[in-house]
């Protein structure tokens, strides 16, 4: 296993995580939204890419995309507000 591979797992598993609070917490829509995106950071995403458009996500982008997710899971969302109020 790739040091990337491991890396986009953990993350993915990171999204999961936030994703079904989400779900229990705040609102069903923005949970599932995060389930989807836990999904892009596995390795079988990357081969349902490969096999159907011929390319895989740059791992540039998967990157920007995870920034941009923390960004708003600590800093908009209502799951930040309730992390705080912890």
């Amino acid at each position: 296993m790739k040091k990337t591979e491991l890396i986009s797992i953990i993350f993915a598993i990171v999204l999961l995580v936030v994703g079904v609070l989400n779900i229990f917490l705040v609102h069903p829509v923005p949970g599932i939204i995060y389930i989807f995106l836990a999904f892009l950071y596995t390795p079988q995403a990357n081969a349902l890419l490969w096999k159907r458009l011929g390319s895989l996500a740059p791992i540039l982008v998967k990157i920007v995309l995870g920034i941009i997710i923390i960004m708003f899971t600590l800093g908009v969302s209502d799951l930040g507000d309730m992390i705080d109020k912890l």
